[in-house]
């Protein structure tokens, strides 16, 4: 994982419990040796990744994006993606990762249920404004900046593509599991959004 012994080549990494939900057991690593050991009978595996130490960012403040896709069908593969989505922002202007701000939850991760709890959260009946915002009012910003929102479209619907490209072998193991072969699948869903 290391790079480099020189702290300022050093990489950061975000480490996330396979199992967590809403920011929980979250954090932020420059050294291997930080992993933190997890004690008793149960071992619970984690996601690390590099950490992106310059994101694009609006207001200073580091964002992510959540849109919603649906898979409708494996074979033929037939995907939906929402055109809105939304947008969560840290509430504490962002600055690259260092020792001193590693812990600093509210600057590094986006995660809703813990920026809520954050002074700095602003509730805004805008969908251009506050620290939860639409998909549409980024992208109108970045269109406002020069981006090439077509582009952008673009690259998601790829990425969008390629992702779910890579999940179908592993979804039609838990399909075929509900639905034997030969019997008809479900014809309705319901999407629960929040």
């Amino acid at each position: 994982l290391l790079k480099d012994n020189d702290s300022t080549l050093k990489p950061t990494f975000i480490v996330k419990p396979d199992s967590g939900s809403q920011g929980d057991g979250i954090y932020l690593i420059r050294d291997p040796a930080d992993l933190r050991v997890i004690s008793g009978a149960q071992i619970k595996q984690a996601v690390v990744q590099d950490y992106i130490q310059k994101p694009l960012l609006i207001d200073k403040l580091k964002f992510d994006i959540r849109l919603y896709v649906l898979v409708r069908s494996l074979e033929p593969l037939e995907i939906y993606i929402a055109k809105e989505g939304l947008s969560r922002f840290c509430t504490e202007p962002y600055q690259e990762p260092s020792q001193k701000n590693l812990s600093h939850v509210f600057m590094h991760l986006t995660n809703y249920s813990l920026n809520v709890h954050s002074g700095n959260f602003v509730h805004s009946d805008s969908c251009s404004t506050g620290s939860k915002r639409t998909f549409s009012s980024i992208l109108y910003r970045l269109a406002s900046k020069g981006v090439d929102i077509k582009k952008v479209w673009s690259d998601i619907i790829a990425l969008v593509i390629k992702t779910v490209i890579a999940l179908v072998p592993e979804l039609k193991v838990y399909y075929q599991a509900d639905i034997p072969p030969g019997k008809p699948g479900p014809t309705c869903f319901q999407v629960y959004l929040q």
